[in-house]
């Protein structure tokens, strides 16, 4: 009975361009949910490396305030004509110093603490160029799918035609923010 009506099966009397419209959508959407998902990843990461990056600096001045202290109190203390055992202080602290400004073995003498903090920034500039990229993709699928739904609505293919476009630029987005995020400066 209900093939009577022509509803039942078989009998669909739909536009196949709403049924490719909402298929665009889907896809649309699918891109949508990678470029959020990735998006808010390279966000996480950003802000990770910025705090690497800020503990790191962080250590890096207390060891210089620490040279600092050392070197000054032996040269305090040569200036004031040290004992034999004095200088045997006076050494003890500069290699102190020294030791303080690279301690290759342990990766925390401050040559060391420079490069990695400088490498943390880096990592984090670069997942925050991803994360722009991403959010610029997930501007251009959310309009895309805004216009493929309005194109069934409003019966313009145009439309669903343009937010395929806005799609396609919204994939591109999400390549580059995979792939090479500094590549592209918009903002």
């Amino acid at each position: 009975m209900s093939g009577a009506h022509g509803h039942g099966p078989g009998h669909d009397h739909s536009d196949p361009s709403n049924k490719r419209i909402a298929l665009l959508i889907a896809v649309l959407a699918l891109v949508l949910a990678f470029s959020e998902t990735l998006g808010k990843a390279a966000q996480t990461s950003a802000l990770s490396l910025n705090i690497e990056a800020s503990n790191l600096w962080a250590f890096f001045q207390a060891k210089t305030i620490r040279q600092t202290v050392l070197r000054t109190a032996a040269e305090q203390t040569a200036v004031t004509g040290a004992s034999a055992e004095g200088k045997k202080q006076i050494e003890a602290w500069r290699k102190t110093a020294e030791r303080y400004q690279s301690e290759p073995e342990t990766g925390e003498g401050r040559n060391e603490l420079s490069a990695r903090a400088k490498d943390s920034e880096k990592k984090r500039d670069r997942a925050m160029a991803a994360y722009h990229q991403y959010e610029l993709a997930s501007a251009a699928v959310q309009i895309a799918i805004v216009l493929a739904s309005a194109s069934i609505v409003t019966g313009a293919v145009v439309l669903a035609w343009i937010g395929a476009g806005l799609g396609v630029i919204g994939i591109v987005f999400c390549l580059i923010g995979f792939f090479a995020p500094t590549a592209v400066h918009l903002f």
